[in-house]
């Protein structure tokens, strides 16, 4: 049974869903936003100095404000599925019937026969009921279930690596037309993320390419006209 179930998880994505969604947003917002502060100052600013600070102080507080808020928000999540887990415990104890009869209405919605619904409602719920009802009824399983650290630990490390990236362009490129700079790699970086966000995904290529280039483009052009329009020389 446990090689059937790693050879189903090698031949699907889904397991990978969890620190794969936390891994792409945080390097993506890593990437968008610290070049987005970059290019927004680069259009406001004649010299490094400022540009480099407002990106490094960008950088530290996105990464660390990004694993702060998926700790919390998957923390609320896994609160929620341990009260419903509780509950359905006592529900288990207190009305043991009605569960049954639950469990084999969900069965009879899948396609099962009545008669077949309840002989498989009874024969799991022998086996193992509250996995039965926390799987079927409440629909938490092993690879749905979150991790609070594990996706604060990948958000906050995938928005760093992200992050450092349009800091390299700021420190060494130069900082004539820097703002077109930042953009172009930005981009680059960009696509190549959703490209092997899709790969390990098993998406489609073309369509996260064109989603990530669509709404970068428009978050850094949205950044650099607001620091034409506001272009007090920062330096």
């Amino acid at each position: 049974m446990a090689e059937l179930k790693d050879d189903y998880l090698d031949n699907h994505y889904i397991h990978r869903s969890n620190w794969l969604r936390a891994a792409v947003l945080g390097a993506n917002d890593g990437i968008l936003s610290t070049a987005s502060i970059a290019i927004g100052v680069a259009a406001a600013s004649d010299v490094r100095e400022p540009i480099i600070l407002a990106t490094l102080a960008g950088l530290v507080a996105g990464a660390l404000s990004m694993a702060a808020g998926e700790y919390v928000s998957v923390s609320s999540q896994t609160d929620v599925e341990k009260a419903d887990i509780e509950r359905e415990k006592q529900e288990l104890v207190e009305m043991p019937e009605l569960e049954l009869k639950r469990l084999a209405e969900i069965y009879e919605k899948r396609g099962l026969k009545p008669e077949t619904a309840l002989l498989v409602a009874k024969e799991l719920t022998a086996h193992d009921a509250l996995g039965a009802h926390v799987r079927d009824e409440l629909g938490i399983n092993d690879v749905s279930q979150a991790n609070p650290i594990q996706a604060a630990l990948a958000s906050g490390a995938a928005f760093t690596i992200g992050g450092v990236l349009p800091f390299f362009v700021v420190f060494f490129l130069p900082l004539k037309n820097l703002e077109y700079s930042l953009y172009i790699f930005a981009i680059i970086f960009l696509v190549v993320l959703g490209a092997m966000a899709a790969k390990t995904g098993g998406s489609s290529i073309g369509k996260a390419i064109i989603r990530i280039t669509f709404w970068g483009t428009a978050a850094m052009g949205l950044t650099a006209l607001v620091g034409y329009l506001f272009g007090v020389n920062v330096g």
